[in-house]
């Protein structure tokens, strides 16, 4: 088993790795295999339920379930990014721009578009 990553940016590189192996061999997990191959909708859904799940959690103050539901959504969060094509480092460099431009690397205020 591999070496436990150092920080979040790792965890997300290494678990991009690990669905670059499952799409190149299916059997190592079958499950994720089906949800990679599934549409993005799908992909999407699974998302927004961890989040859900993570949230009620987090009201609850059950500290124990949200780390859980924790590693859940930002598994089914890569899953998303990959069916969209869409690599981690391009999210680090939105943050590094919102830091930049904001000092913090908070959602943007409404007024301020995706594309400009």
């Amino acid at each position: 088993m591999p070496k436990r990553p150092r920080s979040l940016a790792d965890a997300v590189r290494q678990l991009e790795a690990d669905l670059a192996r499952v799409r190149a061999e299916p059997a190592l997990a079958p499950r994720t295999a089906r949800l990679l191959e599934a549409s993005v909708g799908k992909a999407a859904k699974k998302l927004a339920e961890e989040a859900v799940e993570m949230a009620l959690d987090a009201v609850r103050g059950d500290k124990a379930a949200v780390v859980a539901e924790a590693a859940d959504l930002l598994y089914n969060f890569v899953v998303l990014l990959d069916r969209l094509g869409i690599g981690s480092e391009e999210v680090w460099a939105e943050m590094d721009r919102r830091r930049e431009a904001f000092g913090i690397a908070a959602k943007l205020p409404k007024a301020s578009t995706r594309n400009g």
